[in-house]
């Protein structure tokens, strides 16, 4: 595995993404942060925390489980327990690889199933390209080609960004 971006670097890469949320919404109120399970939602936590230091404000923040809504995955079952609410919110969906953009299709899916929201922006750590749809993130941590036999991975224990080969 090769190292692409350590903590120090991770966490800049996410405050620098804050100052350009708050620099893109006026009304810092009706933002709501929606993170994809389960990389996803420790990010969006991460920003929360980061939006409550740099603007004072508290945003709503949750988690949401996009399994049934794949397409690459027969399931009928949607998961009911999930009380997000996103109607007339400006919704922040947050993710940490965009790489085909079927799960951040899955995830639109998901959340409008809970109410309309304004809009939904999204926010993602890396950006590999590769793209199947017609996806794209209006918030980027960093754009990192790469060749479709490698593999992203943001471990948020350590805090760092690795490219592994897949095998």
């Amino acid at each position: 595995m090769k190292e692409i971006m350590n903590s120090e670097q991770l966490s800049r890469t996410l405050k620098r993404m804050t100052h350009e949320i708050i620099e893109r919404n006026h009304d810092l109120n009706d933002i709501v942060l929606v993170g994809i399970m389960k990389k996803g939602f420790p990010i969006a936590q991460i920003l929360k925390e980061n939006l409550k230091r740099f603007a004072d404000v508290e945003i709503k923040t949750y988690p949401i489980d996009i399994q049934a809504y794949r397409d690459d995955i027969k399931s009928s079952a949607k998961p009911e327990d999930q009380q997000i609410v996103v109607q007339d919110k400006n919704v922040i969906l947050v993710d940490d690889v965009l790489f085909t953009g079927r799960s951040v299709r899955a995830a639109m899916d998901a959340i409008n199933d809970h109410g309309r929201p304004k809009q939904i922006q999204l926010a993602i750590v890396i950006d590999r390209g590769h793209r199947e749809l017609p996806i794209r993130a209006d918030y980027i941590g960093k754009n990192i080609p790469t060749s479709k036999n490698e593999r992203v991975i943001i471990d948020m224990q350590s805090q760092t960004v690795y490219i592994d080969e897949v095998k």
